[in-house]
C-alpha cells in the first residue's frame, strides 16, 4: 500500500520558538481561517506546497537529531496541519516509533466530532507529545471577525484535550482593536485556568512583518494603520493571564 502524500509549504532545520528544546518544524500547506494579522497567507492554499510522504520527511528530520538534545523533536505547523490530519497521524505515528518527540502547533479550527475525522483525531492524540493551541479570540463574534470562522469548536476540542490529559501550551495573538481588551483578556484566562493540562500560557504581539506577503499576492490588508501594542500593553495582558515574568 502506498503512502499518503502530505503537502509542505517549507521546513525550518533549527526551530527554537516553536515547542520545547531546538525543533525540526514542518510548515504544511492549507488554512481555511482568514486571520486580519496572519502573517503567512502564502499558506492558505491547501495543494501549494511541495510532496512528501511521512518517512521522507522523518529522514529528512533526523538528519538534525543531534542537535535536539533531550528535549527537542519535531513540530507540525502551518497554515492548519489538522487539514491534513490523515498524513498527520501517520506522520507522528513514525515519529513515535523512532522516539522523536512530537509537538503539533494548531489552532483548532477543523476539529469536529463527525467521523471519520473525530476518531483520526483521537489517534493523534495518543501519538501527540505536546499541541500548541492558538486560541485568536474568546469571544464568538469577535473571533468570527477576526478570522472569518467559528472559534466554539477549538473551545471545545481544548477541553477534550484537558479530560484526555494532552500536554498544552496556550498562545494569544493580542491585536490591538481586536483582541485586547481587558474583558476579553479575563474571559480568555477564565478559560483557561479551567484546563487541566496547560503548561505555558504565551502572548505574542501582533506584528506587521507579513504585509509584504499580502501586497505580493495582491490582498487587501485588513488591519491597515493598526500598530503593534506597546510593551506596557503586552505585560499588561501578561498579568491578566497570569504570565510571570
Amino acid at each position: 500500500m502506498s503512502e499518503r502524500i502530505g503537502y509542505v509549504h517549507s521546513l525550518e532545520s533549527f526551530g527554537s520558538a516553536d515547542g520545547p528544546g531546538v525543533r525540526y518544524v514542518i510548515f504544511l500547506s492549507g488554512c481555511r481561517m482568514r486571520c486580519q494579522f496572519c502573517h503567512n497567507p502564502d499558506t492558505w492554499d491547501l495543494r501549494a506546497g511541495r510532496e512528501y510522504t511521512a518517512s521522507e520527511l522523518i529522514q529528512t528530520a533526523l538528519r538534525y537529531r543531534s542537535y535536539w538534545g533531550r528535549e527537542g523533536g519535531i513540530t507540525v505547523s502551518g497554515g492548519e496541519p489538522l487539514l491534513q490530519i490523515d498524513f498527520l497521524l501517520e506522520l507522528f505515528t513514525e515519529a513515535k516509533k523512532m522516539d522523536i518527540h512530537t509537538t503539533l502547533d494548531t489552532s483548532g479550527n477543523p476539529f469536529t466530532r463527525e467521523e471519520p475525522f473525530f476518531s483520526v483525531w483521537k489517534e493523534l492524540m495518543e501519538v501527540t507529545d505536546l499541541v500548541m493551541l492558538d486560541i485568536k479570540h474568546i469571544d464568538e463574534e469577535g473571533h468570527q471577525i477576526l478570522t472569518g470562522q467559528p472559534g466554539e469548536n477549538i473551545k471545545e476540542m481544548a477541553g477534550l484535550m484537558s479530560d484526555l490529559g494532552q500536554p498544552m501550551w496556550i498562545r494569544h495573538v493580542l491585536v490591538p482593536e481586536r483582541n485586547d481588551k481587558d474583558e476579553y483578556l479575563q474571559a480568555l484566562a477564565t478559560f483557561i485556568r479551567g484546563l487541566k493540562t496547560v503548561e505555558r500560557v504565551e502572548v505574542l504581539p501582533y506584528h506587521t512583518l507579513g504585509v509584504f506577503k499580502w501586497e505580493n499576492l495582491g490582498i487587501p490588508y485588513p488591519l491597515e494603520g493598526i500598530a503593534p501594542p506597546p510593551p506596557e500593553r503586552v505585560a499588561h495582558a501578561k498579568h491578566i493571564l497570569g504570565i510571570g515574568d
